[in-house]
C-alpha cells in the first residue's frame, strides 16, 4: 500500500501507468477511474485533444441521444487542468485506435458511448511538485 495513490488503482494499472510513454493511449470507460487516473496522469498539452470518445452512429445522431457520460468526461477532465474538447472519433476508427491503445481497462461502465482514450503527455519542469 502507498500513501497519496488513489485504492481504485490497483498495482498492476500502477505500473502500467508509469510504463506508458509519451504518445501512448489508454482507453478506458468510467468516471470514477477517469478522476483517479487523472490524479497520476499527465495529459498531452501538444493535441489538439487529449481525450476522445466514440462519436454517435447516424442513428443516434438523428434522434438525438444524449451523451451525460461526456459532460462528465469533461468536467473531470477541465478538473485537471484540461479545457480541452473531446474528440469525437467514427465508431470503427474508434475501434482500431483501441486495439492499437498501449493499454484497455475493462470496467463496468454502462453509459452509452462511455468509453474514453486517454492520450499521455509529459511533465513539464514547472507542473512537478
Amino acid at each position: 500500500m502507498l500513501k497519496g495513490i488513489p485504492a481504485i488503482i490497483s498495482p498492476q494499472l500502477l505500473a502500467v501507468l508509469a510504463e506508458m510513454g509519451h504518445g501512448d493511449e489508454l482507453g478506458l470507460g468510467i468516471p470514477q477511474l477517469l478522476k483517479a487516473i487523472l490524479q497520476l496522469l499527465p495529459l498531452d498539452i501538444y493535441v489538439e485533444s487529449p481525450a476522445a470518445v466514440m462519436d454517435l452512429v447516424e442513428d443516434d445522431k438523428k434522434r438525438k441521444l444524449q451523451t451525460p457520460v461526456w459532460d462528465t468526461y469533461l468536467e473531470l477532465l477541465k478538473d485537471a487542468g484540461c479545457a480541452k474538447p473531446l474528440e469525437k472519433v467514427e465508431r470503427f476508427a474508434f475501434y482500431e485506435r483501441a486495439k492499437k491503445a498501449y493499454a484497455v481497462i475493462a470496467t463496468g461502465e454502462t453509459s452509452l458511448y462511455g468509453n474514453l482514450i486517454l492520450k499521455k503527455g509529459v511533465i513539464c519542469p514547472d507542473d512537478q511538485t
